[in-house]
Parts: structure tokens; C-alpha cells; sequence
């Protein structure tokens, strides 16, 4: 049996260097002679225009090189990825706390950093808009308001026995990337060479060439591995990559430049806050007759990726629950922030969870327990969804079915409630939530992929694609993938730096689709070089092609064999060419914006989460006790790196809906920009009991790489269970008929005040 074939669990393919410190990031990449330090210098307003700008001490500080504004950008000024609006450098108009002005270059790290901040800049102020509400009160869009539906939601709702209203704010969340923003540029005898933290190198390379007045071929942009990314470095890492590129251009040396932790958590896009509403009408079983959702998604100062991210909220606002007559609407909110950006599951999480609260509240209304409530409204097979798209292949039911058996969902709730009773001031709470997510970029053109591979005539095998590698394995599952189609070892395979000049015109490595992507694309190019090494054989042997066969490092053929390596050589001598690139675009999707109709995912990834909580009533102080999750990820790849990934997106999800707090004072800076002030899970807030199973027997209906999944956001999602959960405990404090107002974060804080008011309910 080969080693590292797909389905195996292959460890990551950089694990050890991860943790004995090998690993290169572009910080490690040691600097050519005379590499200056890039730092940039910004406002002290969030809203206003400049009114005096002197820098002359920024040029005169120690060590340097270079200082430069908007008016030095020999061509575009304006790097927005989607819709123009986000300026390279402040035009003169201010639109968020600390925006960037200037950018200074410096023979040191500290030289560049004292520099920036000597700036004399005089502002005239203007009063910031930071609140969302306030934000669409006063019609204040980057993006136009878009809306779908079904049926007649309104007239559903009239005339449904039971009405129910409720709203929800969800907070943001900082990316907190272990490795923060970072380029290096290199000036080269035809344009520049760009090292960077990036998910999107292709359109990284298509800015600076667009920024420096060059075509995309000058650029060259390599990207070996990230220290995360999450979204955080699809369109973020661009404006650093750009200033560095054009300070290497100026000074013709190479330019580093790394922001500091605060800055990049000052200045870079978060996980949008959302605002959300929902009124529903249900019969008095708790199944949804009518319902209409508005999704407020605060997008900071500029659009940025806001229209395809509320666009994916308003498409899980259903999660997995059918409304037969539903009218969803989102909005595009403009604040005087920094421009909000891809996080992890790019406005699926804020979608669901108002969908997710009024399950919750409808329990609570009709007398059930949620999770019956739940169940009464999954979809069914050939549903349709309010934008269009047709349920098939549901397996939500079975995943369900099987996690309350177990988790011992019935159980733990019996003894729940008994624990409630008897204890004064420590409550339980336990809840099920299901996830259903659409795997695919809502914007068709993205979902294509590309690869290179060569064979070598020792039978090694060098591997190029399209994606990135943050962490989360996408190098290890595409390797597996060829190795596979080649019948050979892992070891065999090496993939080596996403670069713009080996792969072009790539798509982030974004929406789960990494794998799904780039490993149909190695396949395909695997496959053209079998059919020739193959033909190779056939015509040396005098044999048919079809009893040539790849398997266990040997290439066999009728009446013989050869090992992989001496088939390679083989056809190097018969003059075969051993390399090629390979191609695929995902079928099957498609979306009429106008008509809110279409079929935008290839499929659904599928999964569910039992959380069990305890909360002190007295202080709002919780613990989550127990987590038990079955998630849907088809035909695994690799099961390892999926369960890794599981994880991993149920403790990040649960830091968002949990402890992280971003904090803006009233003049509009960020006050959460550090570890100090900003909290993100810590290894103790582990689940003591947390298990993780992958659904069995049940892979991928659509022509997948393998059958499989994507694994990447979905899972994320799980952590909604854990908010739900703290909502049912402090509902217990009303025997389940009241159901509590908690925003996210649910802060200890949120969860004494909903305390509070739910003690204070009960009086009333």
C-alpha cells in the first residue's frame, strides 16, 4: 500500500517545522544588502479632511530613506478588489481612525517607526459615524440594499396563529494571525519582485503592477506558507505589498514593510458586526409558516468585499431550516471605521445566527424543547431555499439523528433540569444547532483553479498550484491528491511556493474551496501526464494502453513493469513531455443577482454540535462543560487535518460568540488593539470533554476531488451551540418561558445583564 495517498492521515507537511521553528515566513526570508524599513504614519480622526500636512520632520528623522504620499503613486490610487474606495494613502479626507497617510522608509525597523510618528498633520473634524443603526437610519451604504424571497411572507405571517419578533447585534472579530501583515519587495530589472503574507497573490500582483503604472508581467509575487490568515489576508495584505513595492520602485532597494501588532489591529478589517432582525410567523406546533429577515451588516468606511459577504448572510439566514414564504433583505451599512473584511465563513455565521435565535425563541413560545423545534423545520429532500436552489443529498437528518444518540442528548437534558432545580445559583444550559453551508464563491468567476507538475527523470514529482497555505494543510491534501493519481508515495511529491509566474490568475484561497479547487486542478494535470507516460509504455512494449496501470511506485503493463522512476525516464528518452499544467472550473453554479434566484453553491457541507454550559448567576461567569460534534466532510482527504480543522473553527467560532470584544471609543479608535486587551480563546477554555467525530459512509453526491468536502468554515459555525446553550441556561431561571436577549460577544458581563432583565421579566 502506497504511503500519503488521499483518505489517509497524513500529518501536515510542514508540522515539524512548525514546532522545532524551521518553517521560513517572509519575516525569516534573510534581507538583501541595504533593505530599508517601511513604516506608515496615520490620522488621529476618524472623520474629517487634512487641513495642514508637514512631514518635513518625518524626513529629517535619523536613518531616512524616503517619504512619499498619494501624490508620488505614478498610476492607480485607489486599490479597492471589487469597487473603488479604498485609497492607497489618505486623499486629504479622513474616514477612520488612524487611516494612513504617509509611508516613510528608514535603515531601520525602529528608525521607521520613530519617523512615522513626527508627522505635523492638522485636521478640520467632522463628527464619526460609528453606530449601525444610526448608520441605516440615515440610509448611509457603501452597497445598494439587495433582497430575495419566496412566496408571500407577510401574508404567511398574518395569518399564522403565532407571531414572534426579535433582533440580535453580533459583535466582530480580530483575525489575529499569529503572523501579522508583512511584505518584502525586491526591485528587479523589469519591475519588482513581491514577497508576501498573502491569500490572493494574483490579485495582490494585478494591484502593485496597477499601482506602479506596470503590466501584471513585471510583478511577481511568491508566497510560500502563512502564519494564518482567515480570511484577514485576502484583500488586507495588498495596501502593505503596494507601499513596498513602490518605496523598492523609488529608492531602488529592497523595502520591508511589517506593521506592528497594534497597527494591524488598528488598521485592518475585522469580521463584520451585524445587525439583525426577524419577524416569524409559525403554527402552534413551533413549524414556520412565514418570515422576514434584514441582515445589517457594518461594513466600515468602503466596500471592500461587503456585497458578497451580507450577500452570504442573507443566503444563510435560513441555515437549515425551510421557510416557505420568506423575504430576506440585507443591508450594506457605511461607518466611520476600517473597512470590515473576509473572516471565516464570510457572513454565513452572522446569517445564521438570527435564525438560530428564533428557533430558540419559538421553543420558548410554544412550550418544546429547541431542539424538537429544530427538527420540525429541517428541510426536506427537493426544497427549495428562498434564493432558488433545490435541497438534495440532505444528510442533516442522519447526522442529527445520530449525534443525539451519541452525545446522549436526552439524557444530558433530563439531568439538566434536575441540576437546575436543586441548585440556587450555578445553571446549566444544552443545546443542539445544526450547520448547512454553501461551498462555493458566490462570485461564479472565482471558482477556477490551476496547477503545474513536472516529473523528474528520478521519478520525483515537483507540484504547483493556486492555493496558499496558511495552516491549513492545502499542501498536504493536493500532494496526497497526485500521489494518488500517480500510485506513488507522498514523499515523492513536492510542492513548493504559490508564485504568479508558475500559476497565473489564481483565486484567493478563500470560501472552503481551497481543496475542492486546486485538487481537481493537480488531478487534471496528473492525469495528461499519465495518458502520456502510459502511451509511452504502450508503444515501447507493444502492449494496449488500457493494461497500463499506476500502483505502488510501479508503473505495470502487460506481461511487465517498471518502477515510477525508470517510466519517467523512459519517456524523457522518447522525447515525452513531462510537464504540463492543469485546469478546472466548477460546474453546475450559477446566480441572477436581479432575480434572487439561482444555484450559487456546488453542494452543501453539513454538521452538528451538542454544547453543554454552566453559568454562576451571581457573577455571569460561565465554563462550556461538553462538546460533541458530528460534522459532514464526504470522502475525507485527509481525516487528520479535517479533525484539526473541526477543532479548531469550534474554538475560534466560540471565541467570537464569547469573549472577543472589539471596542471603539466615542472618538472612534479601536481600544481592543492588543493580547492585553483583546481576548481570544486560551487552551484552558477547551471543552474538558470535547469529541469530534467525521460522519461515516457518506461521501460527496457531486463529483468532488475524491467524493469529499470542504472543511474549512462550515465547522465554524458549530459554536453557535455554545451561545444557544448559555441562552437556555439562563432561561432556565423561568422554567424555559422566557427567552433571553444576549448579544455576542456573551460576555460574562451580557450574560449577568440578561440575568438580570430575566429575573426581572419573571417579577414583572
Amino acid at each position: 500500500m502506497n504511503q500519503g495517498h488521499a483518505g489517509q492521515a497524513v500529518p501536515h507537511d510542514s508540522a515539524r517545522r512548525h514546532v522545532s521553528g524551521a518553517a521560513l515566513y517572509v519575516d525569516d526570508i534573510p534581507l538583501p544588502l541595504n533593505t530599508l524599513h517601511a513604516m506608515v504614519g496615520g490620522s488621529t480622526c476618524a472623520a474629517g479632511q487634512i487641513t495642514a500636512l508637514d512631514l518635513s520632520a518625518v524626513k529629517a528623522s535619523t536613518g531616512v530613506k524616503a517619504v512619499l504620499t498619494l501624490d508620488d503613486v505614478p498610476g492607480h490610487k485607489d486599490i479597492g478588489p471589487v469597487f473603488p474606495g479604498d485609497p492607497l494613502l489618505s486623499t486629504g479626507e479622513i474616514l477612520f481612525y488612524g487611516q494612513p497617510i504617509f509611508v516613510v522608509a528608514a535603515d531601520t525597523y525602529q528608525h521607521a517607526r520613530i519617523a512615522a510618528r513626527k508627522a505635523k498633520i492638522e485636521y478640520a473634524p467632522q463628527t464619526p459615524l460609528l453606530d449601525v443603526k444610526q448608520a441605516l437610519s440615515k440610509q448611509c451604504f457603501v452597497r445598494p440594499t439587495h433582497s430575495f424571497g419566496q412566496g408571500d411572507a407577510e401574508i404567511a405571517i398574518q395569518a399564522a396563529p403565532i407571531q414572534l419578533s426579535g433582533e440580535q447585534y453580533i459583535g466582530g472579530q480580530e483575525h489575529f494571525y499569529l503572523e501579522g501583515q508583512v511584505s518584502l519587495a525586491l526591485p528587479t530589472e523589469d519591475g519588482v519582485m513581491v514577497y508576501s503574507s498573502t491569500q490572493h497573490p494574483s490579485e495582490l500582483q494585478k494591484l502593485v503592477a496597477e499601482v506602479l503604472h506596470l503590466p501584471i508581467h513585471a510583478v511577481t509575487v511568491e508566497m510560500r506558507r502563512m502564519g494564518g490568515g482567515f480570511g484577514g489576508k485576502e484583500t488586507q495584505a495588498a495596501q502593505w505589498a503596494c507601499l513596498a513595492a513602490l518605496l523598492a520602485i523609488k529608492t531602488k532597494q529592497a523595502v520591508k514593510l511589517r506593521l506592528p501588532r497594534a497597527d494591524d489591529m488598528s488598521l485592518t478589517g475585522k469580521r463584520h458586526p451585524f445587525w439583525n432582525q426577524y419577524n416569524i410567523g409559525c403554527d402552534n406546533e413551533g413549524k414556520i409558516l412565514g418570515a422576514t429577515i434584514q441582515v445589517v451588516g457594518e461594513c466600515g468606511y468602503s466596500p471592500d468585499l461587503s456585497d458578497a459577504i451580507v450577500d452570504r448572510a442573507m443566503f444563510h439566514s435560513d441555515n437549515a431550516y425551510h421557510l416557505p414564504n420568506a423575504h430576506i433583505v440585507g443591508q450594506r451599512c457605511f461607518t466611520n471605521t476600517v473597512s470590515h473584511t473576509a473572516f471565516r465563513g464570510f457572513g454565513g455565521p452572522q446569517g445564521m445566527m438570527i435564525i438560530e435565535q428564533a428557533m430558540d425563541d419559538i421553543a420558548r413560545r410554544v412550550g418544546k424543547d429547541p431542539l424538537e423545534v429544530r427538527k420540525l423545520n429541517l428541510y426536506q429532500e427537493q426544497q427549495t431555499t428562498p434564493y432558488g436552489q433545490t435541497i438534495e443529498y440532505f444528510v442533516l437528518s442522519t447526522i442529527i439523528e445520530q449525534l443525539e444518540h451519541s452525545s446522549e442528548y436526552w439524557r444530558c437534558r433530563a439531568e439538566v433540569k434536575a441540576f437546575n432545580q436543586t441548585s440556587s445559583y450555578l445553571k446549566k444550559g444544552l443545546s443542539l444547532t445544526p450547520v448547512k453551508f454553501g461551498i462555493s464563491f458566490t462570485v461564479q468567476h472565482l471558482n477556477q483553479a490551476g496547477a503545474l507538475i513536472h516529473i523528474y527523470t528520478d521519478g520525483s514529482i515537483h507540484l504547483n498550484h493556486g492555493g496558499t497555505e496558511m495552516g491549513q494543510g492545502l499542501n498536504t491534501k493536493v500532494a496526497q491528491v497526485v500521489a494518488t493519481e500517480f500510485g506513488v508515495d507522498l514523499d515523492r511529491v513536492l510542492i513548493t511556493a504559490t508564485r504568479t509566474d508558475k500559476v497565473p490568475n489564481t483565486s484567493p484561497t478563500a470560501a472552503s474551496s481551497g481543496a475542492d479547487l486546486n485538487g481537481k486542478a493537480a488531478q487534471n494535470a496528473a492525469q495528461m501526464l499519465k495518458a502520456r507516460m502510459a502511451e509511452c509504455i504502450a508503444t515501447e512494449f507493444n502492449v494496449p494502453v488500457e493494461s497500463v496501470e499506476f500502483a505502488n511506485n510501479q508503473v505495470r503493463y502487460l506481461g511487465g513493469s517498471l518502477s515510477f522512476a525508470q517510466a519517467a525516464n523512459l519517456a524523457y528518452m522518447r522525447r515525452v513531455s513531462l510537464s504540463t499544467t492543469g485546469y478546472y472550473k466548477t460546474p453546475m453554479i450559477h446566480y441572477d443577482r436581479k432575480s434572487g434566484k439561482g444555484h450559487p453553491f456546488f453542494y452543501y457541507a453539513m454538521g452538528a454540535a451538542v454544547s453543554e454550559v454552566q453559568i454562576d448567576t451571581l457573577t455571569g461567569e460561565y465554563k462550556v462543560l461538553r462538546v460533541d460534534i458530528l460534522h459532514d466532510v464526504g470522502a475525507s482527504l485527509n481525516p487528520a487535518l479535517d479533525k484539526g480543522q473541526i477543532e479548531g473553527a469550534l474554538i475560534q467560532g466560540m471565541g467570537w460568540l464569547t469573549t472577543e470584544e472589539l471596542m471603539w471609543n466615542q472618538e472612534g479608535r479601536l481600544l481592543s488593539n492588543s493580547p492585553a486587551t483583546y481576548k481570544i480563546p486560551a487552551i484552558s477554555d477547551t471543552p474538558p470533554i470535547f469529541n469530534v467525530a467525521i460522519l461515516k459512509d457518506h461521501p460527496n453526491s457531486v463529483p468532488t476531488i475524491y467524493h469529499s468536502k470542504a472543511v474549512g468554515e462550515p465547522p465554524f459555525m458549530l459554536a453557535i451551540s455554545v451561545w444557544s446553550a448559555l441562552r437556555d441556561a439562563i432561561s432556565s431561571l423561568s422554567e424555559y418561558k422566557i427567552s433571553p436577549k444576549l448579544d455576542t460577544p456573551a460576555t460574562p458581563e451580557r450574560v449577568l445583564r440578561a440575568v438580570i432583565e430575566t429575573r426581572a421579566a419573571l417579577k414583572a
